[in-house]
């Protein structure tokens, strides 16, 4: 059964950074798509950033692009989701997910999440 964790939320000021991680552990890593979504206080969950199991074409929510980067370490079987020039829009809980595509469908597996909490 495949798990995620999440870690490295927390408070922050506007402008600051965080790096949050996902380790993966259950199955094989490099057979996951993986991404990073949050979901604010009384809002669904959006999609944040995106890499292919091979870690390559990553791909980002407009709102993100040029201050979040994701990555893959297929050695420690973890992503990583480097967020710089936070705003106080970012705050939310941060999820990571992990994709597997088989013929004829997907599952999906969810962490437990990671609060991101940016104050002006």
């Amino acid at each position: 059964q495949v798990q995620l964790v999440e870690s490295g939320g927390g408070s922050v000021q506007a402008g600051g950074s965080l790096r949050l991680s996902c380790a993966f552990s259950g199955d094989t890593f490099s057979d996951y798509a993986m991404g990073w979504f949050r979901q604010a206080p009384g809002k669904e969950r959006k999609f944040v950033a995106a890499i292919s199991p091979g870690g390559n074409s990553p791909y980002y929510t407009d709102s993100v692009k040029g201050r979040f980067t994701i990555s893959r370490d297929s050695a420690g079987n973890t992503i990583y989701l480097q967020m710089n020039s936070l705003k106080p829009e970012d705050t939310a809980v941060y999820y990571c997910k992990a994709n597997f595509h088989y013929y004829g469908g997907s599952k999906d597996y969810w962490g437990s999440g990671t609060q991101v909490t940016v104050s002006s």
